[in-house]
Protein backbone atom coordinates (compact mmCIF):
# COMPACT_ATOMS: atom_id res chain seq x y z
CA UNK A 1 0.00 0.00 0.00
CA UNK A 2 1.60 3.23 -1.19
CA UNK A 3 -1.29 5.43 -2.31
CA UNK A 4 -3.48 6.67 0.54
CA UNK A 5 -6.58 8.87 0.45
CA UNK A 6 -7.67 10.80 3.54
CA UNK A 7 -11.22 12.15 3.51
CA UNK A 8 -11.68 15.21 5.72
CA UNK A 9 -8.98 17.83 6.28
CA UNK A 10 -9.83 18.91 9.83
CA UNK A 11 -7.72 18.32 12.91
CA UNK A 12 -7.64 14.54 12.59
CA UNK A 13 -7.58 14.42 8.79
CA UNK A 14 -4.62 16.74 8.34
CA UNK A 15 -2.76 14.92 11.13
CA UNK A 16 -3.33 11.54 9.48
CA UNK A 17 -2.23 12.93 6.09
CA UNK A 18 0.87 14.41 7.75
CA UNK A 19 1.92 11.07 9.26
CA UNK A 20 1.40 9.05 6.07
CA UNK A 21 3.20 11.64 3.92
CA UNK A 22 6.10 11.89 6.36
CA UNK A 23 6.55 8.12 6.03
CA UNK A 24 6.79 8.42 2.23
CA UNK A 25 3.24 7.44 1.27
CA UNK A 26 1.54 9.38 -1.51
CA UNK A 27 -1.48 11.07 0.03
CA UNK A 28 -4.63 12.41 -1.59
CA UNK A 29 -6.22 14.77 0.96
CA UNK A 30 -9.89 15.25 0.09
CA UNK A 31 -12.35 17.84 1.38
CA UNK A 32 -15.35 19.56 -0.19
CA UNK A 33 -14.01 22.92 1.05
CA UNK A 34 -10.97 24.40 -0.78
CA UNK A 35 -10.55 26.80 2.15
CA UNK A 36 -10.35 23.86 4.58
CA UNK A 37 -7.72 22.20 2.39
CA UNK A 38 -5.64 25.37 2.29
CA UNK A 39 -5.88 25.66 6.07
CA UNK A 40 -4.91 21.98 6.45
CA UNK A 41 -1.74 22.42 4.39
CA UNK A 42 -0.76 25.44 6.48
CA UNK A 43 -1.35 23.42 9.66
CA UNK A 44 0.76 20.53 8.37
CA UNK A 45 3.59 22.90 7.44
CA UNK A 46 3.40 24.57 10.85
CA UNK A 47 3.60 21.18 12.59
CA UNK A 48 6.52 20.14 10.38
CA UNK A 49 8.30 23.38 11.30
CA UNK A 50 7.79 22.52 14.96
CA UNK A 51 9.37 19.09 14.38
CA UNK A 52 12.20 20.75 12.44
CA UNK A 53 12.92 23.24 15.26
CA UNK A 54 13.18 20.34 17.71
CA UNK A 55 15.61 18.47 15.47
CA UNK A 56 13.20 15.59 14.86
CA UNK A 57 13.16 15.94 11.07
CA UNK A 58 15.41 17.45 8.38
CA UNK A 59 14.56 20.24 5.95
CA UNK A 60 14.61 17.64 3.16
CA UNK A 61 12.07 15.46 4.96
CA UNK A 62 9.83 18.46 5.54
CA UNK A 63 9.92 19.29 1.81
CA UNK A 64 9.33 15.67 0.80
CA UNK A 65 6.38 15.36 3.21
CA UNK A 66 4.65 18.39 1.70
CA UNK A 67 5.47 17.14 -1.80
CA UNK A 68 3.75 13.81 -0.99
CA UNK A 69 0.38 15.49 -0.35
CA UNK A 70 -2.02 16.42 -3.15
CA UNK A 71 -5.36 18.05 -2.35
CA UNK A 72 -8.70 17.36 -4.02
CA UNK A 73 -12.23 18.69 -3.55
CA UNK A 74 -13.77 15.82 -5.55
CA UNK A 75 -14.06 12.20 -4.40
CA UNK A 76 -13.91 10.91 -7.97
CA UNK A 77 -10.61 12.67 -8.68
CA UNK A 78 -9.03 12.02 -5.29
CA UNK A 79 -9.81 8.29 -5.18
CA UNK A 80 -8.12 7.25 -8.43
CA UNK A 81 -5.64 4.33 -7.99
CA UNK A 82 -5.89 4.36 -4.19
CA UNK A 83 -4.85 1.39 -2.02
CA UNK A 84 -6.36 2.58 1.25
CA UNK A 85 -8.97 5.21 2.14
CA UNK A 86 -8.99 6.65 5.66
CA UNK A 87 -12.21 8.56 6.38
CA UNK A 88 -11.79 11.34 8.96
CA UNK A 89 -15.00 13.32 8.53
CA UNK A 90 -17.18 14.71 11.33
CA UNK A 91 -18.33 12.16 13.92
CA UNK A 92 -21.81 11.81 12.45
CA UNK A 93 -23.20 8.40 11.60
CA UNK A 94 -25.40 9.49 8.68
CA UNK A 95 -22.52 11.38 7.08
CA UNK A 96 -20.15 8.43 7.44
CA UNK A 97 -22.67 5.98 5.97
CA UNK A 98 -23.16 8.29 3.00
CA UNK A 99 -19.41 8.65 2.45
CA UNK A 100 -18.76 4.91 2.62
CA UNK A 101 -21.58 4.13 0.21
CA UNK A 102 -20.03 6.64 -2.22
CA UNK A 103 -16.42 5.53 -1.92
CA UNK A 104 -17.43 1.88 -2.21
CA UNK A 105 -18.85 2.69 -5.66
CA UNK A 106 -15.83 4.75 -6.75
CA UNK A 107 -12.87 2.74 -5.44
CA UNK A 108 -11.28 -0.28 -7.06
CA UNK A 109 -12.40 -3.69 -5.85
CA UNK A 110 -9.25 -4.34 -3.79
CA UNK A 111 -9.12 -0.93 -2.06
CA UNK A 112 -9.32 -1.11 1.73
CA UNK A 113 -11.69 1.29 3.51
CA UNK A 114 -10.91 2.55 7.02
CA UNK A 115 -12.69 4.95 9.35
CA UNK A 116 -11.07 7.12 12.00
CA UNK A 117 -14.34 7.11 13.95
CA UNK A 118 -13.90 7.33 17.70
CA UNK A 119 -17.10 5.48 18.60
CA UNK A 120 -19.41 4.62 15.67
CA UNK A 121 -19.86 0.95 14.82
CA UNK A 122 -17.49 -0.31 12.11
CA UNK A 123 -20.00 -3.09 11.40
CA UNK A 124 -22.70 -0.49 10.70
CA UNK A 125 -20.36 1.52 8.48
CA UNK A 126 -19.28 -1.63 6.61
CA UNK A 127 -22.93 -2.52 5.94
CA UNK A 128 -23.16 0.57 3.72
CA UNK A 129 -20.66 -1.07 1.33
CA UNK A 130 -20.41 -4.19 -0.82
CA UNK A 131 -17.03 -5.07 0.75
CA UNK A 132 -17.60 -5.43 4.53
CA UNK A 133 -14.59 -7.75 4.81
CA UNK A 134 -12.36 -4.86 3.65
CA UNK A 135 -13.74 -2.23 6.08
CA UNK A 136 -11.89 -1.56 9.34
CA UNK A 137 -11.40 1.11 11.99
CA UNK A 138 -8.15 3.08 12.34
CA UNK A 139 -8.75 5.30 15.35
CA UNK A 140 -5.75 7.64 15.60
CA UNK A 141 -5.24 9.77 18.71
CA UNK A 142 -4.97 13.56 18.70
CA UNK A 143 -2.47 15.10 17.96
CA UNK A 144 -1.79 12.42 15.35
CA UNK A 145 1.89 13.26 14.64
CA UNK A 146 2.68 12.94 18.36
CA UNK A 147 0.46 10.21 19.81
CA UNK A 148 1.58 6.61 19.25
CA UNK A 149 -1.65 4.66 19.70
CA UNK A 150 -3.86 3.47 16.86
CA UNK A 151 -6.96 1.51 17.83
CA UNK A 152 -7.50 -1.02 15.04
CA UNK A 153 -11.17 -1.98 15.17
CA UNK A 154 -12.47 -5.16 13.57
CA UNK A 155 -16.02 -5.04 12.31
CA UNK A 156 -18.16 -8.20 12.38
CA UNK A 157 -17.04 -9.14 8.85
CA UNK A 158 -13.51 -7.66 8.76
CA UNK A 159 -11.12 -10.33 7.49
CA UNK A 160 -8.02 -11.58 9.29
CA UNK A 161 -5.91 -10.58 6.28
CA UNK A 162 -7.16 -6.98 6.28
CA UNK A 163 -6.66 -6.70 10.05
CA UNK A 164 -3.11 -8.01 9.73
CA UNK A 165 -2.30 -5.60 6.90
CA UNK A 166 -3.59 -2.58 8.85
CA UNK A 167 -1.70 -3.62 12.00
CA UNK A 168 1.51 -3.87 9.95
CA UNK A 169 0.82 -0.57 8.18
CA UNK A 170 0.31 1.19 11.52
CA UNK A 171 3.68 -0.07 12.72
CA UNK A 172 5.31 1.25 9.53
CA UNK A 173 3.95 4.68 10.48
CA UNK A 174 5.83 4.44 13.78
CA UNK A 175 2.60 3.84 15.70
CA UNK A 176 1.64 1.14 18.20
CA UNK A 177 -1.55 -0.58 16.96
CA UNK A 178 -3.91 -2.24 19.43
CA UNK A 179 -6.54 -4.59 18.01
CA UNK A 180 -10.02 -4.24 19.52
CA UNK A 181 -13.48 -5.57 18.68
CA UNK A 182 -16.42 -3.52 17.51
CA UNK A 183 -18.49 -2.45 20.53
CA UNK A 184 -19.66 1.09 21.38
CA UNK A 185 -16.75 3.39 22.22
CA UNK A 186 -14.23 0.61 21.53
CA UNK A 187 -11.68 0.71 24.41
CA UNK A 188 -10.32 4.26 24.59
CA UNK A 189 -13.60 6.16 24.67
CA UNK A 190 -15.57 3.53 26.57
CA UNK A 191 -13.21 4.24 29.48
CA UNK A 192 -12.35 7.90 28.86
CA UNK A 193 -15.78 9.41 28.19
CA UNK A 194 -17.49 8.21 31.38
CA UNK A 195 -14.57 9.75 33.31
CA UNK A 196 -14.98 13.07 31.50
CA UNK A 197 -18.76 12.91 31.99
CA UNK A 198 -18.30 12.25 35.71
CA UNK A 199 -15.93 15.24 35.96
CA UNK A 200 -18.63 17.41 34.35
CA UNK A 201 -21.22 16.02 36.79
CA UNK A 202 -18.82 16.88 39.64
CA UNK A 203 -18.78 20.48 38.41
CA UNK A 204 -22.55 20.47 37.70
CA UNK A 205 -23.29 19.33 41.25
CA UNK A 206 -20.95 22.01 42.67
CA UNK A 207 -18.64 19.52 44.35
CA UNK A 208 -15.69 21.63 43.21
CA UNK A 209 -14.54 24.13 40.59
CA UNK A 210 -12.99 23.69 37.16
CA UNK A 211 -9.33 24.12 38.09
CA UNK A 212 -9.77 22.16 41.31
CA UNK A 213 -11.28 19.13 39.54
CA UNK A 214 -8.51 19.16 36.94
CA UNK A 215 -5.84 19.60 39.64
CA UNK A 216 -7.06 16.52 41.53
CA UNK A 217 -6.75 14.34 38.43
CA UNK A 218 -3.39 15.79 37.39
CA UNK A 219 -1.76 15.74 40.82
CA UNK A 220 -3.48 12.69 42.28
CA UNK A 221 -3.70 10.41 39.24
CA UNK A 222 -0.70 11.71 37.24
CA UNK A 223 -2.84 12.66 34.24
CA UNK A 224 -0.98 15.10 31.96
CA UNK A 225 -4.20 17.07 31.43
CA UNK A 226 -7.29 17.39 33.61
CA UNK A 227 -10.57 15.89 32.30
CA UNK A 228 -12.30 19.25 31.78
CA UNK A 229 -9.34 20.69 29.87
CA UNK A 230 -9.18 17.46 27.87
CA UNK A 231 -12.89 17.72 27.05
CA UNK A 232 -12.27 21.24 25.71
CA UNK A 233 -9.38 19.92 23.64
CA UNK A 234 -11.40 17.02 22.18
CA UNK A 235 -14.44 19.24 21.58
CA UNK A 236 -17.52 19.17 23.80
CA UNK A 237 -19.70 18.35 20.80
CA UNK A 238 -17.53 15.29 20.08
CA UNK A 239 -17.72 14.22 23.74
CA UNK A 240 -21.50 14.52 23.65
CA UNK A 241 -21.71 12.55 20.41
CA UNK A 242 -19.61 9.70 21.81
CA UNK A 243 -21.59 9.57 25.05
CA UNK A 244 -24.81 9.34 23.03
CA UNK A 245 -23.35 6.38 21.09
CA UNK A 246 -22.44 4.68 24.38
CA UNK A 247 -25.84 5.42 25.94
CA UNK A 248 -27.80 4.21 22.92
CA UNK A 249 -25.49 1.24 22.30
CA UNK A 250 -25.60 -0.18 25.81
CA UNK A 251 -28.92 1.24 27.08
CA UNK A 252 -27.21 1.87 30.41
CA UNK A 253 -28.02 5.13 32.28
CA UNK A 254 -24.42 5.37 33.52
CA UNK A 255 -23.50 6.68 30.04
CA UNK A 256 -26.20 9.40 29.97
CA UNK A 257 -24.58 12.78 29.15
CA UNK A 258 -24.53 15.34 31.95
CA UNK A 259 -27.17 18.07 31.40
CA UNK A 260 -24.43 20.71 31.74
CA UNK A 261 -22.58 19.20 28.77
CA UNK A 262 -25.78 19.16 26.71
CA UNK A 263 -26.49 22.81 27.56
CA UNK A 264 -22.95 23.93 26.71
CA UNK A 265 -23.04 22.25 23.30
CA UNK A 266 -26.49 23.73 22.63
CA UNK A 267 -25.08 27.17 23.50
CA UNK A 268 -22.15 26.67 21.09
CA UNK A 269 -19.53 26.46 23.86
CA UNK A 270 -17.51 23.63 22.32
CA UNK A 271 -14.08 24.15 23.86
CA UNK A 272 -10.90 25.15 22.04
CA UNK A 273 -12.53 25.11 18.58
CA UNK A 274 -15.15 27.73 19.55
CA UNK A 275 -12.89 29.77 21.84
CA UNK A 276 -14.70 28.81 25.04
CA UNK A 277 -15.67 25.71 26.99
CA UNK A 278 -14.77 25.13 30.61
CA UNK A 279 -11.84 27.45 29.92
CA UNK A 280 -11.57 30.55 27.75
CA UNK A 281 -9.24 30.48 24.73
CA UNK A 282 -9.91 33.92 23.25
CA UNK A 283 -7.14 35.73 25.13
CA UNK A 284 -4.33 34.70 22.76
CA UNK A 285 -2.04 33.12 25.36
CA UNK A 286 -1.39 29.57 26.51
CA UNK A 287 -2.55 30.40 30.04
CA UNK A 288 -5.52 28.39 31.32
CA UNK A 289 -8.23 30.88 32.21
CA UNK A 290 -11.54 29.58 33.52
CA UNK A 291 -14.56 30.63 31.44
CA UNK A 292 -16.68 33.38 32.99
CA UNK A 293 -19.63 31.05 33.68
CA UNK A 294 -17.48 28.92 35.99
CA UNK A 295 -15.55 31.60 37.85
CA UNK A 296 -16.25 31.70 41.54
Amino acid sequence: MKNIAVIGSGTMGNGIAHVFAQNDYKVSLIDISPEALEKALKTIEKNLDRQLSKGKISEDLKSQTLHNITTFSSLEEGLKDIDLVVEAATENVELKLKIFAQIDQICQENTLLASNTSSISITKIAAATQRPDKVIGMHFMNPVPVMQLVEVIRGYATSDEVTSRIMTLSEKLGKIPVEVNDYPGFVANRILMPMINEAIYTLYEDVSGVTQIDAVMKLGMAHPMGPLQLADFIGLDVCLSILKVLYEGFGNPKYAPCPLLVNMVTAGKLGVKSGEGFYSYAHGTKDLIVADNFKK
